[in-house]
């Protein structure tokens, strides 16, 4: 009796505290949440990176400011439509499940008309404020995100994350074409630079929070294949990262300081992808290369705008 009470009890309390959550009045914060500020902090970056390097320190102020808005919106279109098409499977994570969509606190409807309005406004700014080809690049890369990764891979295949790469890999080409507008060495060494660097960093979340994304439903690597064959993909990546890197110093992009951080980071993160094979609490190993994933990218990218020549 005492244990059925409780449940009943139990029960009682997360009806209200659902309750709770969806009778909280909608913020703003609710909607810039949407839109993941940490995700556009991220790829702001490198945009800012790409436009800097094509810029080799001859900088267009209002170029600037145009191409980081721009590219923004419309990776905020991108987050808040993911938002949307997610909501079922954000309910079933731990991580998404208090997101305002998730518990009801706004209308989907509301949801994917801002989205809509955030990929047609920051479109715009990169057509009349760039060029047409940054824009072309916005609008290919909000095609894939959307449609091609969360609205059909994400859902059905372990090939998810590799195909999500090309749609994440496009805002350092869109700050690069800002200001050359043209696809030349300099974007494709940028542009794999990134599309390398997408699948390890995401996996290494995906063992991490591998049981979530099973209970989800997603057909993640790790989920489906195991954490092995995962940290074999993850390996072959960085490794094939590291050379890549180096381009940008190979085609005159950048200088030696650049050269040799790149490299020295490359290799410890290879080293790092490697020690996995042996770790014993997988999940400690993979928020290290999470976390170490971050501080990669981001430090590569000041380095990479510092030592422009």
């Amino acid at each position: 009796m005492k244990e059925q009470a409780s449940l009943e009890l139990g029960a009682e309390t997360a009806a209200a505290a659902d309750d709770a959550v969806q009778s909280l009045p909608v913020s703003w914060r609710d909607f810039v949440q949407l839109a993941k500020p940490g995700i556009l902090f991220s790829n702001s970056i490198t945009t800012f990176g790409g436009f800097w390097v094509a810029s080799k320190w001859d900088i267009n102020w209002l170029l600037m400011i145009y191409t980081l808005l721009g590219g923004a919106l419309v990776m905020a279109s991108g987050c808040v439509l993911n938002n949307y098409l997610d909501r079922d499977m954000d309910t079933k994570m731990a991580r998404t499940q208090k997101r305002a969509l998730a518990t009801g606190r706004i209308a989907p409807q509301t949801v994917l008309l801002y989205g809509i309005i955030l990929g047609i406004v920051g479109l715009a700014v990169l057509w009349f404020g760039t060029n047409p080809l940054a824009a072309l690049l916005g609008l290919i890369g909000l095609f894939l995100y959307v449609w091609l990764y969360t609205a059909w891979f994400k859902r059905t295949s372990v090939w998810s994350t590799f195909v999500g790469s090309f749609s994440g890999s496009m805002p350092v080409v869109i700050g690069y074409c800002a200001v050359n507008p043209q696809f030349d060495a300099g974007a494709i060494i940028l542009y794999g630079i990134m599309f390398l660097w997408q699948p390890p960093h995401f996996w290494a979340l995906g063992i991490r929070r591998m049981e979530e994304y099973r209970a989800a439903g997603f057909p993640l690597l790790p989920v489906v294949r195991g954490t092995y064959v995962t940290k074999l993909s993850m390996v072959r990546y960085i490794v094939l990262l590291v050379p890549v890197s180096l381009l940008l110093y190979v085609y005159g992009y950048v200088g030696e300081i650049y050269l040799a951080f790149a490299a020295l980071m490359g290799l410890y993160w290879a080293f790092l992808s490697i020690k996995g094979f042996k770790a014993e609490d997988e999940v400690q190993w993979s928020k290290k290369m999470f976390i170490f994933s971050i501080n990669y990218l981001t430090l590569l990218f000041i380095i990479m705008v510092v030592n422009t020549v």
